[in-house]
């Protein structure tokens, strides 16, 4: 039987869950959005031509307390007041709709690769393209009354950055590096909301503010670092997607900064709220109880919820509403005060649309995958997308002599052994796909009737190496499990989940005791018996598969959980798409590279900025079936003001005899700082096709306000006069084109 933490930390992983400590059994149906705007239309609020906050003014005014403290969680409707509801759903790589507690069936829609998965694609455009789909299909579910739910609130993108690679939820973040995780977030937050000019598609909820990397204990743990790693590494891609991408929402992660619990840290409403615009402000499943009994901050649920909303928190996820009431009668919370949370809220409320009438509003006319209708994620848009993302998603890491891509009509059998040959494995906030490809179901389709493919899930019975033996190549697919284990939801302690099986694994819950692979013996017994043995890894994050890459002639990488993973492989492995994607986070060659796991100073080591020693991939790495040559770099100005902005070009050659896309990576160093800078900063980059023999001009912009660092003694950004070397190429550690920029 789980404990009462482990099964109220359950509660975040589907929004129906959240939602359900206080709501009936079954789920009352929702009267439709044209139901609602008749039963408003009488109110002052529901004239579109009146200001927004006038119009929410108006909607206080009508509501009843009750009405009021029921609006801090998650559903926001007032059907009484023809208020429709905002509604959640988890979402950083499709949307999440599971209600097993409530005896529905999953909805299936399109599900995308994990987000370091899209985040080695390098290319901003796919990942809106991503994020439009996740919009689109939230706000089709949404108005489909037979599915009687409201997601319009997606909790993504995750926004916080891989520092470390034993953290267990690495498997959810874009990688890191600030700029780049920003300029995902951003994206992906674009194609949620949409491109009308005035009304969002669907909402987007950034997780988990600030610097949460680390699981095992972090009811109790702190992250602790100065000033400077705050407005320049941590906070960076909150920032981006906030002021630049337009957010409005924000969930507040466990842990604490600087000792200060994040749920009740004044940041929320002095930076956040204040700084950038964020108005809406949620807890995490379970953090309000972890104030009062793990970390003793106050007595009791009450004084917990109290100390929340004083902090600017109008979203619970945890148990609020008979605290709230009582807090209300008590005088400890005025109705003034939830009016202003509230507020911020409903702001959401309108720029959604829902309290405009429908046939004003477009995104209310979303429907199906095609002219004939039927659901979106079967239509040819969203899968094409799917694909397009996956594929650019893969990664090759090793291809010694050109071993790769596998020429079809040149092999008569082929091997596909290991465990994650025949499955895709969803994580723990995947989705339910309409359709999956596993890798066997992707060589099987590619090669056709007239290749033998022999398969062997592992070396049981000698059935990998008999497999590898007669086969002309072996294909040996290896990875981590992303669930850490068969029975992911019981699988929690008071303090996280339990271990993993494997201590290589780790999920939310819990970090990574090794980043090696003991699933490189397989490698070694296949290799043994048939030297022609390409590597692919599936993991969420980076594994030290130190022999593969000293042996084997060709390894390729991707995340789990795309719906197209076989297919993006088999492409690949046969020639048929040529690989462009690049690693998003230094990989160690071992433990020892690394300083310990609560040293949130990455200065100490951490990321490709101070990493000491050669990893075994660096941030930014990829191999291509063609090969490409970086000259020239140069600027529309030697000099540029602390004020403006440069043009950096750079030309990129392919000088193979394949199409292929170069990932062009802007770096800088500063050569004058009067303070500690990193070794390097990715400051631009650029996904882009090239023909064989082709030269194309690269242009990246680079304002002087990003080469800024955190002043600690005027507690604001502060450009240098100093010289900046300018470096571009293939990735963080291969950059031959340089120049140097002058800062006046």
């Amino acid at each position: 039987m789980m404990k009462p933490l482990a099964a109220l930390l359950c509660l975040v992983f589907s929004a129906a869950a959240a939602q359900a400590q206080q709501a009936a059994p079954t789920r009352p149906v929702m009267p439709s959005l044209e139901e609602l705007a008749k039963t408003r239309q009488q109110y002052p609020f529901a004239d579109p031509k009146r200001p927004m906050e006038d119009r929410i003014t108006d909607l206080l005014s009508r509501m009843t307390s009750d009405e009021k403290v029921a609006c801090l969680g998650t559903v926001t409707s007032v059907v009484r007041l023809g208020v429709p509801n905002i509604g959640s759903s988890e979402g950083i790589h499709g949307v999440v709709q599971r209600e097993p507690r409530l005896g529905r069936q999953p909805i299936t829609t399109t599900q995308f690769p994990q987000p370091p998965g899209m985040g080695e694609t390098w290319d901003p455009e796919a990942v809106r393209a991503a994020g439009g789909v996740q919009g689109y299909e939230a706000r089709y579910i949404t108005q489909t009354p037979q599915y009687n739910r409201q997601i319009l609130m997606t909790w993504g993108p995750q926004s916080d950055l891989m520092r470390d690679p034993r953290w267990g939820r690495s498997e959810e973040v874009y990688g890191e590096d600030p700029f780049f995780n920003g300029t995902m977030a951003v994206s992906f937050i674009h194609g949620i909301q949409g491109d009308d000019p005035k009304y969002w598609q669907a909402a987007a909820l950034l997780k988990h503010f600030l610097a949460n990397s680390n699981e095992n204990g972090r009811s109790v743990t702190s992250s602790d670092f100065d000033d400077r790693l705050f407005w320049e590494y941590y906070s960076v891609p909150f920032r981006m997607g906030f002021v630049d991408g337009g957010a409005k929402a924000v969930m507040a992660s466990y842990n604490a900064w600087n000792g200060t619990t994040m749920a009740v840290n004044p940041i929320l409403k002095s930076i956040l709220r204040d700084k950038w615009g964020v108005e809406i402000l949620s807890s995490d499943g379970g953090a309000v109880k972890l104030l009062w009994d793990h970390r003793h901050l106050f007595p009791d649920q009450k004084a917990a919820v109290v100390a929340c909303l004083k902090a600017g928190i109008n979203q619970f996820l945890d148990k609020w509403s008979d605290e709230t009431k009582a807090a209300l009668k008590d005088g400890s919370v005025t109705e003034k005060e939830i009016d202003e949370l509230l507020r911020l809220k409903f702001r959401t409320e309108i720029r959604l649309g829902l309290l405009d009438p429908p046939d004003m509003m477009p995104y209310s006319k979303v429907k199906g995958g095609s002219d004939a209708g039927g659901e979106p994620w079967n239509g040819d848009k969203h899968k094409e997308i799917s694909k397009k993302v996956a594929l650019e998603s893969i990664v090759l890491l090793k291809n010694d002599k050109d071993f790769l891509p596998l020429k079809k009509d040149a092999i008569k059998s082929i091997a596909v052994i290991g465990p994650l040959a025949d499955s895709v494995r969803w994580d723990w906030y995947g989705g339910t796909p309409p359709y999956k490809v596993t890798p066997l179901d992707g060589i099987k389709a590619a090669v056709g009737p007239n290749v033998k493919v022999n398969y062997a899930e592992n070396e049981l019975g000698e059935a990998a190496v008999q497999a590898a033996r007669k086969s002309d190549v072996a294909v040996v697919v290896i990875g981590n499990d992303p669930t850490c284990g068969p029975d992911m939801p019981h699988d929690w302690g008071d303090n996280g989940t339990f271990p993993c099986t494997d201590p290589s694994d780790g999920r939310e819950g819990r970090d990574r005791e090794r980043i090696d692979s003991t699933e490189e013996q397989l490698v070694k017994q296949v290799y043994e018996v048939n030297k022609k043995t390409v590597v692919i890894l599936v993991s969420s994050f980076p594994i030290a598969i130190n022999w593969s890459q000293e042996n084997v002639p060709a390894i390729l990488h991707m995340t789990h959980s795309s719906q197209d993973e076989g297919t993006a492989l088999a492409s690949v492995l046969f020639g048929d798409y040529n690989p462009g994607g690049h690693t998003v986070e230094t990989w160690p060659k071992s433990l020892d590279q690394l300083p310990p796991m609560m040293d949130y100073n990455i200065r100490h080591g951490k990321t490709y900025m101070y990493f000491k020693g050669e990893p075994l991939y660096p941030f930014g790495y990829g191999l291509s079936y063609t090969t490409f040559k970086y000259a020239n770099l140069r600027t529309n100005t030697p000099q540029v003001a602390k004020s403006g902005e440069v043009t950096v070009s750079v030309d990129v050659t392919n000088t193979g005899s394949r199409a292929g896309d170069a990932v062009v990576q802007l770096y800088v160093k500063h050569l004058g700082s009067k303070v500690e800078r990193p070794q390097k900063e990715l400051k631009g980059f650029k996904r882009v096709s090239v023909a064989p023999g082709e030269t194309k001009t690269v242009e990246i912009p680079l304002k002087a306000s990003a080469l800024a660092y955190w002043d600690e003694k005027t507690k604001d950004f502060r450009v240098e006069t100093e010289p900046v070397r300018l470096m571009a190429g293939g990735s963080s550690a291969d950059l031959p084109a340089n120049a140097t920029l002058k800062v006046q």
